[in-house]
């Protein structure tokens, strides 16, 4: 009978833990809101790690959530997916969020299950990106125009793969708002000497089981072992967001946490120190 009950109860857990990966938790950040900058604010939806073999939220759903928003920049921080026979299925959610009408566009770094694939798989992963509508950036660089306020968006490569390049990053980035996308947010470490406003990352799925602790993510680097895995965080004066993702890894199932979308309201009329490495 005790067998029998244990069972049971694994049956449960594992139930609700698969149930929690259907609870999408739409947050909202507010960064430096003042009266002399809200005619300059900008909200960027944020998405990371869908892992699409492993995601509970249809594409439809996802538009159905977010329709009602006025999004102005969407960022996508990596990992979408680690199976070269998953690439189509991206398709539908990039026309979701196509919908969404983002007004200066969609941007994206890649994150180190997107670097399973081989060179070739790779590359076509790109090519639905770029050819959807979603700009990808591997250590570049774009520059917007905001209502008048340069705006750069700063794409940062992955770091736990040794991809990232702050030099090439920050080659031709001038004076204005430094938003940096990049999948892990261990960079943030190295970055000391980098001028930026806000990042934003995701990677570590928020722990994804955080019962009773998040042991298993000791071995993802410092931020972790800092107690540092999702949410807004500060680190050398510099603040920045780590998203818990909206996909699973490994098991599609999670305890403690949930996944997550986000939008970030940002006054990008408060333009920091010139953007450089020394």
């Amino acid at each position: 009978m005790i067998w029998l009950f244990i069972i049971m109860v694994l049956v449960i857990i594992g139930y609700k833990a698969y149930e929690n990966t259907k609870q999408v938790v739409i947050n909202k950040v507010e960064l430096n809101q003042d009266e002399k900058t809200a005619d300059s604010s900008v909200t960027v939806l944020h998405l990371s790690d869908m892992h699409l073999e492993n995601i509970s939220i249809t594409p439809e759903q996802l538009y159905e959530k977010l329709k009602q928003e006025s999004i102005d920049i969407i960022a996508i921080t990596g990992d979408f997916l680690d199976r070269k026979r998953t690439i189509p299925k991206l398709v539908p959610y990039l026309d979701a969020l196509n919908k969404l009408n983002p007004r200066y566009g969609m941007y994206a770094v890649f994150g180190n299950h997107d670097y399973v694939l081989k060179d070739n798989d790779f590359a076509a992963l790109k090519n639905i990106l770029e050819q959807n509508g979603c700009k990808t950036l591997q250590n570049e660089q774009c520059l917007l125009n905001i209502e008048g306020h340069p705006v750069n968006i700063i794409g940062i490569d992955d770091y736990s793969t040794n991809r990232s390049d702050l030099e090439s990053s920050y080659q031709y980035v001038k004076s204005g708002y430094n938003l940096v996308l990049t999948h892990d947010p261990n960079v943030v470490l190295d970055m000391k000497h980098c001028s930026f406003d806000y990042l934003l990352s995701g990677h570590f799925h928020g722990g994804q089981f955080l019962y009773p602790k998040p042991y298993h993510l000791v071995k993802m680097g410092k931020l972790a072992r800092m107690k540092m895995i999702k949410g807004l965080h500060c680190y050398e004066d510099k603040s920045f967001y780590i998203s818990e993702g909206l996909g699973q890894t490994g098991l599609n199932a999670r305890i403690g946490s949930r996944p997550e979308i986000t939008l970030h309201t940002l006054s990008v009329g408060k333009e920091m120190a010139n953007a450089k490495i020394s």
